[in-house]
């Protein structure tokens, strides 16, 4: 089995942001996924494709938490790029018992945007659940994943 190179370490072991300066810039996109289980309480409580709680539109702020997050990734996660976003989308959707959160960012850059992806669906369900919390407490942000990214020098996954 091939070793990989960590790339956020130096040579003697300490931390740094990995050296893009000598790449080129490509157009880069990549799509994450949170899945909320929303209790009965919850469910109740949708209206068409929103929730209303008492605090507000439930999905409407989550996207808004979402898009915002995923501007402010580097300030979040400590080795990652400040990066010039060209586009943050939301879909969302209800399958059962969980509402689907899918976040698709995409800029043009030296390095890829998947966690700012993943940021924006993760902070997007945690949004999901202060806002329906007044509703129930028993919300759970089930996953978040990786669904697809491309750009780069590796492609992953297959939706974007």
């Amino acid at each position: 089995m091939e070793t990989q190179e960590l790339t956020h370490l130096d040579a003697a072991g300490m931390p740094g942001m990995v050296d893009v300066t000598g790449k080129a810039a490509t157009v880069r996109t990549a799509t994450a996924q949170a899945r909320v289980w929303l209790p009965p309480e919850v469910r109740a409580a949708l209206v068409g494709d929103e929730i209303r709680s008492p605090k507000g539109a439930v999905v409407q702020t989550a996207i808004l938490a979402g898009t915002m997050a995923a501007k402010r990734t580097w300030e979040l996660i400590p080795l990652c790029h400040p990066l010039l976003l060209g586009k943050i989308t939301f879909a969302h959707r209800f399958e059962a018992e969980e509402l689907v959160l899918e976040a698709t960012v995409g800029c043009t850059g030296q390095t890829g945007v998947e966690m700012e992806a993943l940021t924006a669906a993760s902070v997007a369900a945690l949004t999901v659940y202060d806002m329906a919390k007044a509703l129930s407490h028993a919300i759970e942000i089930r996953s978040v994943r990786l669904l697809g990214k491309r750009g780069g020098k590796s492609d992953v996954g297959g939706r974007i």
